[in-house]
């Protein structure tokens, strides 16, 4: 829709609206005199001549002006009036916002942690410089084409330094997402921010905010007077280890919250890690068939019981969050020095126990260093029988990457089939990890042509992990 005649200085050509904010509507145009695509937000003609609105809407500029050049902010380029309207000009950001991507459906753990991760990021940057968002929302937290977050519109912003335009008993947020010290009126800090981002947080895990009602006056109260509920409820698939980390960063109290935005999320991420499961053993990894271009060992799946759906994407989450992993090696054939790979293990402080046939890990993914040679009798290796196929696709997944470590492909085969067949088009890491299982398995048994589908499927669900380029590579070229 094309703004009309005048709205704007003419440096600022095609406008369009896109959007409106607290006070006014926002535009995509390009700036003729820069050669790029701005956004601009204008105040609307009822407001412009209030003068406490005029100051409150110059008070989001310089709020966030302060804050430009923070990585996870948007910047702000110019600020001005036109025709008795002011503007603000800000970097336009061209992936939607993070409200409207949860109409889409769910987001994996593992991006939903990210995104948190990253805004948690620009919300210190503003309480370090002064600061106070307030209104915090899905809305108001934007993504660009690469994925990552840019937090916008700080129109009702509290900057310290600043003379406040607002008077106690003023209520200013958007109500889903409010604190109760906003419901109630009351002075705002960093904590409020915190609480904030935890609602959404909620509601990227959950896939629903912690309290909802019919009336905007009836979810305020909630948020003042209701008991927090806990999130492993609303969301069975999710561990009680999170209810806590709500529980505090969802206090009414603000003072009882955590004392920053990054550390609720590390919080959450420590609460996900307890809840990754007891320490198991898995088998030791085959010698690679191909010296020259052998694909790394499998990666496997973990789970917990027959309902493991939030542990898939957190353990891939920790797995991709390494750096510079590695694969440790054991001294423990036939008192022999030839090393062999060993599984990936899960937990950043681990006790290995290594004999010839298993090693003990437990459970957040890190590099093990090579375990001492051991002085004692190896004891006799056993090969459990090919499980059968069905039931629970995950469990199929790790009774599967257990045949791979023992080299019986074969027997790991229709296993993999069918877990894939049941988790084709979900977008899981479960999925991504058990398209690569079967193409590495594939490419095992000399498949090339049939496993490419699968690694490519994985490729697009987990980019970033080396593996799954190389044995892509591996199966395109055998």
């Amino acid at each position: 829709m094309s703004v009309t005649e005048g709205l704007l200085p003419d440096r600022y050509a095609g406008a369009e609206r896109i959007g409106r904010g607290g006070m006014g509507e926002i535009y995509r145009a390009t700036d003729t005199t820069l050669g790029r695509t701005v956004a601009l937000k204008v105040l609307d003609d009822r407001y412009a001549r209030d003068e406490n609105v005029r100051a409150r809407f110059t008070r989001e500029a310089l709020a966030a002006a302060r804050l430009s050049g923070t990585g996870n902010i948007v910047t702000i380029y110019d600020v001005g009036e036109w025709q008795d309207r002011p503007f603000i000009v800000m970097e336009h950001i061209d992936g939607g916002s993070l409200e409207e991507r949860l109409r889409r459906g769910a987001v994996p753990v593992a991006q939903a942690l990210d995104w948190l991760e990253q805004t948690a990021h620009a919300l210190d940057a503003a309480h370090r410089a002064g600061v106070v968002h307030r209104d915090v929302k899905p809305a108001n937290l934007l993504i660009d084409r690469g994925g990552r977050i840019h937090v916008a519109d700080f129109g009702i912003a509290s900057a310290i330094g600043l003379d406040s335009l607002t008077q106690t008993g003023t209520v200013l947020g958007t109500a889903s997402y409010l604190s109760p010290e906003q419901a109630k009126g009351e002075r705002t800090t960093a904590a409020t921010d915190v609480y904030s981002l935890a609602v959404v947080a909620f509601e990227l895990l959950a896939g629903r905010r912690p309290f909802v009602a019919e009336s905007v006056a009836a979810e305020a109260a909630m948020h003042v007077a209701s008991a927090i509920p806990a999130i492993s409820d609303v969301e069975p698939s999710l561990p009680r280890e999170l209810d806590p980390v709500f529980e505090r960063a969802l206090a009414k109290e603000p003072g009882r919250r955590y004392g920053s935005a990054a550390e609720f999320v590390a919080a959450l991420r420590a609460a996900l890690e307890r809840a990754a499961g007891p320490t198991r053993v898995v088998a030791p990894a085959p010698r690679p068939r191909r010296a020259a271009a052998a694909a790394p060992a499998p990666v496997p799946v973990g789970g917990r019981g027959t309902r493991p759906g939030w542990l898939v994407p957190v353990l891939g989450l920790l797995v991709l969050g390494l750096v510079g992993a590695g694969i440790a090696y054991a001294v423990t054939r036939d008192g022999s020095s030839a090393a062999r790979p060993a599984p990936v293990r899960i937990r950043t402080t681990v006790k290995t126990v290594t004999s010839q046939a298993e090693t003990v890990v437990s459970t957040v993914v890190t590099t093990a260093p090579p375990p001492p040679q051991s002085t004692e009798t190896p004891t006799t290796s056993t090969t459990a029988a090919a499980p059968s196929v069905g039931g629970d696709p995950v469990d199929e997944n790790n009774r599967a990457w257990a045949l791979m470590q023992a080299g019986r492909y074969s027997d790991a085969l229709p296993l993999l089939q069918d877990a894939q067949q049941q988790l084709d088009g979900q977008g899981s890491l479960a999925e991504a990890y058990t398209d690569y299982n079967l193409g590495y398995t594939l490419v095992q048994l000399g498949s090339c042509g049939d496993a490419i589908p699968y690694l490519e499927r994985s490729k697009e669900l987990q980019p970033g992990r080396k593996e799954v380029h190389d044995a892509l590579k591996q199966a395109k070229t055998c």
